[in-house]
């Protein structure tokens, strides 16, 4: 069914500026705020909606974004469905925010939730990350420790094979039974890894998160592999996943680098049949880019949800952290 069967169908696309608590701090990057775009699909007295920050390291902003929904406003409006959506626009937060919001009107309007029509019996609440920014050891080990009741930690590093390390033993010290994952958001040298993977080994960490830049995946076969090794920026999309996944034992589906729900979908059951672990990450965000990634968390070894937390503001109502878990309730989106 596409989204013009019945009634006629309205968009309304606009940018929104998400203050954070605190500043975020990552290989090369430091964060005060995260602009977003959020698209609106009226229809016969329902709306779907949906949330992208875009991937900034592949200039893929807010401002570009709403300019590619506006300049198709007419096709939208004159109705596609998520496979139409899919073959109109490229990976990327234009077509995420689009898919999210068409999968919310057809879950609205069939009484149904995405989840169900996503093919889930059920969804039951997530183990998730915590994300420390990048700062001293100290710090990053006070933040790690303020995150009440999680159980696991993603700690960002920035390519210092010695403070890193620093960081690393810091934070296990004050965690001693955490789940511990570590992201070098392409930070690394072969060199530098090498001299960084002792401590990871010592300090129990079970992830390591995109060590090399984008292209310069095949450093990886010049250091040993004691630890899982995750692609984030290596893999956007399921076309790089079928042409990327060999030197990687974990990959971490983010819904604005893939293009939507509808994508992530398929890219989580295509890494199975790879023989890839699954793990679901954000580009931070509101409750409104959490809720549709939390449906694809359903089918994932690891979860890395946290983006609402950071927030100054979330929207209401929106997803629940209790106990190192992340609670989405219905109506927070997709009901």
């Amino acid at each position: 069914m596409t989204a013009s069967q019945t009634g006629s169908l309205q968009l309304v696309a606009r940018n929104d500026l998400l203050r954070l608590a605190e500043p975020f701090v990552i290989t090369g990057h430091v964060f005060h705020h995260v602009p977003v775009t959020r698209v609106e699909l009226h229809q016969d007295g329902v709306v779907g909606r949906g949330e992208a920050a875009g991937v900034y390291y592949r200039d893929d902003r807010p401002d570009d974004m709403l300019a590619t929904i506006e300049a198709l406003r007419g096709r939208i409006e004159a109705g596609l469905d998520r496979e139409a959506l899919r073959q109109l626009l490229p990976p990327g937060g234009a077509r995420n925010a689009l898919d999210c919001a068409l999968w919310e009107l057809e879950a609205r309007r069939s009484g149904k939730t995405v989840w169900q029509l996503a093919g889930l019996d059920a969804v039951r609440p997530l183990l998730t990350t915590f994300t420390a920014g990048a700062d001293t050891p100290e710090k990053m080990a006070a933040r790690a420790a303020s995150y009440a009741g999680a159980r696991a930690i993603k700690l960002k590093l920035t390519g210092e094979p010695e403070l890193d390390g620093a960081r690393v033993l810091a934070v296990r010290a004050r965690l001693p039974s955490a789940w511990i994952g570590v992201d070098a958001n392409q930070g690394y040298d072969a060199a530098g890894l090498a001299r960084l993977l002792p401590v990871l080994v010592e300090a129990k960490v079970s992830l390591l998160e995109q060590p090399f830049s984008r292209g310069q995946e095949a450093l990886l076969d010049q250091v040993e592999r004691p630890i899982p090794v995750a692609a984030d920026e290596s893999i956007l999309d399921l076309a790089e996943l079928e042409a990327r996944h060999a030197r990687f034992d974990v990959v971490n589906i983010k819904l604005d680098k893939c293009g939507g729900l509808t994508e992530g979908l398929l890219m989580a059951r295509r890494a199975r049949e790879l023989g890839r672990r699954v793990m679901v990450g954000n580009m931070v965000g509101s409750s409104l880019a959490m809720a549709p990634a939390f449906v694809l968390g359903q089918h994932c070894d690891i979860v890395d949800l946290d983006g609402a937390a950071f927030l100054d503001r979330d929207c209401e109502p929106g997803v629940r952290y209790v106990d190192g878990l992340i609670h989405c309730a219905d109506e927070v989106w997709g009901s």
